[in-house]
């Protein structure tokens, strides 16, 4: 079989794989990506185990929220892409949470005061305004985000050079916190390696993570997915690197 063949096998498989929820398992044996130093999910769950009321923004499938041993009173779940509110509904049924489709960039449709806990794990966009609107006065906002330049090799091994980052930035982040009357309190960083071990492995993330190669399909990239694959073959895991940074802010 040639390397075209085998190419195209792999890009079948991974474009027939589902792509709902949030978990990474199908990349298992395929793709690998360390993760961040300050262990987000117990994190979660230490703050969780002291709230009355929380809530998480962009839960996905709710796969950080369903693994919490101590649920608050009160734990909400908003998720935005219709796809995942089912698999995040009947993953947060164990932690008792109630999950609210919302629109993109829309307001979140709950009172002011309403939470003394927000979380949210890689969201799409922060709101803070919002963010700051629901939660109560001492309320704590903890989030892990993307961060500037997330997996820009991969991106550019598809698209070709890219201008310099200029959105996602940390700093900026905690700016638009505190311009919100929120200040923060903790601001943490990391540089984390990710390989790929075939392309479908690359295939099945740039479906999923879609802002990667905004706009992508098999067909439309056909050209270096195949170039890609020919790096693999030839020099083993493809190597990229995924920003990430942590953001705690309290509501005075």
């Amino acid at each position: 079989m040639t390397d075209e063949r085998d190419a195209e096998d792999l890009i079948g498989e991974a474009v027939a794989a589902p792509v709902d929820g949030w978990g990474f398992g199908w990349l298992a044996g395929r793709a690998t990506e360390e993760r961040p130093p300050w262990g987000y999910a117990q994190l979660v769950a230490d703050r969780m185990a002291r709230a009355d009321a929380a809530l998480d923004v962009d839960t996905g499938g709710g796969e950080v929220l369903a693994e919490v041993p101590r649920p608050p009173k009160l734990l909400t779940a908003t998720e935005a892409w219709p796809p995942n509110v089912e698999v995040a509904r009947r993953n947060l049924r164990r932690v008792g949470a109630s999950v609210v489709a919302v629109a993109p960039d829309g307001p979140l449709p709950f009172r002011d005061a309403s939470f003394d806990l927000v979380v949210s794990r890689h969201p799409v966009r922060t709101d803070w305004a919002e963010t700051a609107r629901v939660l109560r006065p001492g309320g704590t906002f903890l989030s892990q985000q993307i961060g500037a330049g997330t997996m820009r090799e991969l991106s550019e091994a598809i698209l070709g050079p890219l201008p310099p980052p200029t959105r996602r930035h940390p700093e900026q982040a905690a700016a638009a916190a505190e311009a919100a009357g929120l200040r923060v309190v903790d601001l943490r960083r990391a540089t984390l390696r990710a390989t790929f071990a075939d392309i479908g492995a690359v295939v099945w993330f740039l479906r999923k993570v879609i802002w990667t190669v905004p706009g992508f399909t098999v067909d439309r990239y056909r050209a270096p997915l195949h170039r890609l694959h020919r790096h693999i073959v030839d020099e083993g895991p493809f190597v990229a690197h995924a920003q990430r940074f942590l953001i705690e802010a309290t509501r005075p």
